[in-house]
């Protein structure tokens, strides 16, 4: 299990979000129109707007509320 732990450590968050997105993707895309499918594809898009956010709360130009 440690080994395990290094590898997603060496990532970062933002990597490793896309990468989910893209195996989602790829799921889907041997699919069959249906309910898991779009399962898959919604999953996807939430994992891409919260790498949106992440990315929008870790700038350097988001200010702190006065």
């Amino acid at each position: 299990m440690p080994a395990q732990r290094s590898l997603e450590q060496s990532s970062t968050f933002e990597y490793r979000l896309a990468q989910e997105a893209i195996n989602l993707r790829l799921q889907a895309r041997g699919m069959p129109a249906g309910v898991r499918r779009t399962e898959l594809l919604r999953k996807a898009r939430q994992i891409d707007v919260a790498g949106d956010i992440n990315k929008w709360l870790t700038s350097p130009g988001l200010q702190p509320p006065s």
